[in-house]
């Protein structure tokens, strides 16, 4: 059940505002007795919840009288603040961040090889986005086949505007697909390809129908190879991200003479 606490009001300031709309104008002795608050801590109650701007006080009456503001306009209130703190704890977490992001990529990359496995269509996704955003320089990425288990129009888009990201923090993206492939794209990426992507030097789209197979090479030393369902014809089983600048090498090796044969994407 909803609570005013979980607006951020105390236990003993929520009996005291609920007490007030039921008193009306009252004295902070009986708001005591009404409310069951203490009287050794009514005033600092009081004067809590006055500071939250949910009761009025008539300072001329002697004594002192309060007045629970309306409770539309009281949680409106209360809602404001909440939204005001949590803005400033994002701001803060942001500034957290940016300050250990230069600290964690202050230390030396680890070059051991290592691999690691996503199976299923959702953690295949979220390895391949995981893998794109760590690109600091290069990306190659070759699709053959659109995954029928996934939905394309919104995985294109997701991985689209991954690639940007890349693009506009220095990495250049070569991109080689099959015609298919791109007709399962969603209009969307298709109209910002056309409008802004197109242009850019840095980001070069070819296809090729002479491929097979889907994978990725990150920053020359790391491949993230798609792997289908042995069961299933053309549906994506999972995927293996392997770091290794050797068998990169050997995979860019056998990408360079397909995307040598390939035409420029233009719509």
């Amino acid at each position: 059940m909803a609570s005013l606490r979980d607006l951020g009001l105390s236990e003993y300031e929520a009996r005291a505002y609920r007490a007030l709309l039921n008193t009306g104008p009252t004295t902070a002795k009986e708001l005591s007795r009404a409310s069951d608050v203490p009287m050794g801590r009514i005033y600092d109650v009081l004067n809590s919840i006055e500071q939250y701007n949910l009761v009025r006080s008539q300072t001329a009456s002697r004594p002192k009288k309060y007045v629970a503001v309306e409770p539309a306009t009281a949680l409106d209130r209360l809602l404001d603040d909440k939204k005001r703190e949590l803005e400033e704890k994002a701001d803060q977490y942001e500034s957290i961040v940016d300050d250990l992001s230069d600290e964690l990529d202050a230390a030396e990359p680890v070059e051991d090889q290592f691999w690691t496995a996503a199976v299923g269509p959702d953690e295949t996704i979220d390895l391949l986005l995981e893998r794109l955003a760590a690109a600091d320089d290069h990306i190659v990425m070759v699709s053959a086949d659109p995954a029928p288990q996934w939905d394309m129009q919104a995985v294109s888009e997701t991985v689209n505007a991954h690639l940007e990201d890349a693009l506009d923090r220095g990495v250049s993206v070569d991109l080689l697909m099959t015609r298919e492939m791109v007709g399962s794209l969603s209009e969307a990426v298709g109209r910002r390809y056309r409008e802004t992507l197109q242009q850019r030097a840095d980001f070069d789209v070819r296809t090729n129908d002479d491929i097979t197979g889907s994978f990725n090479i990150i920053d020359g030393v790391e491949v993230c190879i798609q792997v289908p369902n042995p069961l299933s014809s053309g549906e994506a089983f999972g995927m293996i991200d392997l770091k290794d600048p050797e068998f990169a090498a050997n995979v860019h090796e056998e990408f360079v003479p397909r995307w040598d044969e390939a035409e420029p994407l233009e719509f």
